[in-house]
């Protein structure tokens, strides 16, 4: 424990100038009062009284300054100094900590934290009703495809005459997400066509908008003669006019004719899909070309 003062023998100035002043105010004195002192020649009555007397006298005044020089010590040693130590906050009292187990001086202490239990909660939530909203194809055939645009693949055929209910529709093109008849898959199917009729109020449904894109599909030509292709009405030039004999276009089935041999005769069938590249490798007169 740090005690606020501690007794310690110190070199004091104060008690050594006492000191000091002792010894010299004896030596004074001695010094000066056998001057002041009648001699024997003066008084020769007495001459031979005074010496014994004034042995006494020094011996006495000896004593006393050992005396003072023992007091002024004893009180040098006592001096008590105030230590430069901070001043300690007032002890209070601490209650009995009782516990279970003994506490160890080098316990680490640890946190506990109390972790709740989740139990499990039933949430009942109605279904959301969305308003009736219907897609019909009318004149004809209508290609259910899996986004919103041409790009993309063919997953279903909306039937003429038939219908299905629409969900949502794109916010960018018109286009409508319908739940594809006799299934419980989606496609988008474009509305732009007169093929097409809705039937509802389609503003009252959720907008949507996709967030995959299409992979680009490409028809290219090997052979040495112009191509026909059909229903787009494209002419596709041979290999020769590289790199203008490969085009992009969309999922689908398209039928290809030979433009250099008379009567344009028809050459193949092909089906085009997202991210494939289809060759056309024979002619109308039958030359087989590999591809480049």
């Amino acid at each position: 424990m740090i005690k606020p003062y501690q007794t310690k023998l110190i070199n004091s100035p104060f008690a050594f100038l006492f000191v000091l002043g002792c010894v010299a105010l004896s030596d004074s004195e001695g010094s000066q009062r056998p001057s002041q002192r009648p001699s024997p020649a003066l008084h020769p009555q007495r001459g031979a009284s005074v010496a014994p007397l004034r042995e006494s006298r020094r011996c006495v005044k000896s004593l006393i300054n050992c005396n003072i020089l023992m007091l002024a010590v004893l009180l040098q040693a006592c001096v008590q100094i105030k230590l430069d130590a901070p001043a300690l906050p007032t002890a209070r009292k601490i209650g009995t900590i009782t516990t279970e187990e003994p506490i160890s001086a080098f316990a680490t202490p640890s946190a506990q934290f109390v972790i709740p239990v989740l139990t499990a909660t039933e949430i009942f939530t109605k279904p959301t009703s969305l308003p009736k909203v219907t897609l019909s194809a009318i004149k004809g055939n209508l290609f259910i495809r899996r986004g919103p645009d041409m790009a993309f693949n063919p997953i279903g055929v909306l039937y003429k005459n038939t219908s299905a209910p629409i969900i949502a529709s794109d916010v960018l093109t018109k286009w409508v997400q319908i739940i594809i008849p006799n299934s419980d898959k989606t496609g988008w199917v474009s509305i732009q066509t007169a093929y097409s009729r809705v039937d509802g109020d389609l503003n009252a449904l959720p907008d949507f908008t996709t967030p995959i894109w299409p992979s680009p599909a490409y028809l290219r030509n090997c052979t040495h003669h112009q191509m026909y292709i059909l229903p787009n009405e494209i002419v596709l030039p041979s290999s020769f006019g590289y790199p203008e004999n490969e085009i992009w276009l969309y999922p689908g089935s398209y039928t290809v004719y030979d433009l250099d041999v008379p009567g344009q005769p028809e050459v193949m069938q092909v089906d085009i899909r997202e991210g494939l590249t289809e060759d056309i490798h024979e002619n109308g007169l039958g030359e087989h070309r590999k591809s480049p």
